[in-house]
């Protein structure tokens, strides 16, 4: 998988010259010359300013919720809760830093290695961007954790999954906001040291019972042996918004559950799925479309990159 690959493919889907929320996953390729640099290097060759998760978990800025900052319907039972398991007391968060999860990818790690890129403030759930409009993450703020997305959003930007389903679609956590959903509350220092509140998402489980609403949207290719799916982030939020309940919750999956489709979409996205991986003729691809994978999270329920 070369350069021109990888170029060729945003310019089959539409993307050259957008703003886009990348999750990818560099396996997915098989194989990818010059690793995940020639990645990123293709997207800003095609115009794309390229906007990744780069969330925190290990090493983590998470503290210990202090007792002022302890709100009710948190998705956190603070009574069971071990004193001095979060481990980044401390630990204080500037954007000027490279850590980031290993669960976040090759992609992000790439993008915060390069000495152009952008960070974001929030200590758990941080976003990085390289390109034209890298410079709108500074927005991002300790309690305003999905306005980068917002941001995205409005400049008619898209979503694209590399490889990746829709349980990686930070995007989707921002729909939940939208319906009128308050995003969990976590913990960790502040610039001063002193203790704040930070957003984080939620389990991202339940997403893949969206897929057969959200397909009519979908713009999909194939790099290789990677799949490729892209979504425009305001239509998807739009249409996804509309269908989760506007109410408060401990855990995405109870939303998921209540927004799931009727049993004939279920039946139809099954078979869409099988005709996908028959058409693909990998073992390795049957295998993991049966497998589920943890919420990945920087405090327990937490957003998924």
């Amino acid at each position: 998988m070369t350069t021109e690959t990888i170029r060729a493919a945003v310019r089959e889907l539409g993307l050259a010259g957008l703003p886009l929320e990348v999750h990818a996953s560099l396996g997915s390729f098989g194989r990818v010359d010059g690793g995940a640099a020639t990645v990123v290097d293709a997207l800003l060759a095609e115009g794309c300013t390229v906007l990744v998760p780069a969330f925190t978990r290990s090493p983590s800025y998470l503290i210990d919720p202090p007792e002022a900052m302890r709100p009710e319907r948190n998705g956190i039972d603070y009574g069971a809760l071990p004193e001095g398991r979060a481990g980044g007391e401390n630990r204080v968060f500037t954007p000027a830093t490279n850590d980031v999860s290993a669960a976040m990818g090759a992609v992000p790690a790439e993008v915060l290695a390069r000495p152009e890129r952008v960070r974001g403030s929030n200590p758990l759930c941080s976003f990085a961007a390289l390109g034209p409009l890298a410079d709108r993450v500074r927005e991002q703020r300790p309690l305003d954790v999905y306005a980068p997305l917002r941001i995205l959003a409005a400049k008619g930007g898209w979503a694209l999954l590399i490889g990746v389903d829709l349980r990686s679609l930070t995007l989707l956590h921002l729909a939940e906001e939208k319906a009128g959903r308050r995003l969990f509350r976590r913990w960790a220092n502040g610039p001063d040291g002193k203790p704040m509140e930070v957003e984080v998402g939620s389990c991202s489980q339940g997403f893949l019972n969206f897929e057969p609403i959200v397909a009519p949207l979908a713009r999909e290719t194939r790099v290789g042996e990677s799949r490729w799916v892209a979504y425009q982030a305001r239509e998807l939020l739009r249409m996804r918004s509309a269908r989760i309940p506007g109410s408060h919750t401990a855990e995405t999956r109870t939303a998921s559950a209540a927004a799931t489709p009727s049993p004939a979409a279920r039946r139809s996205a099954a078979s869409s799925r099988r005709r996908r991986l028959r058409r693909s003729g990998r073992a390795r691809g049957r295998r993991r479309a049966r497998s589920g994978s943890p919420c990945r999270s920087p405090s327990g329920p937490g957003p998924a990159g």
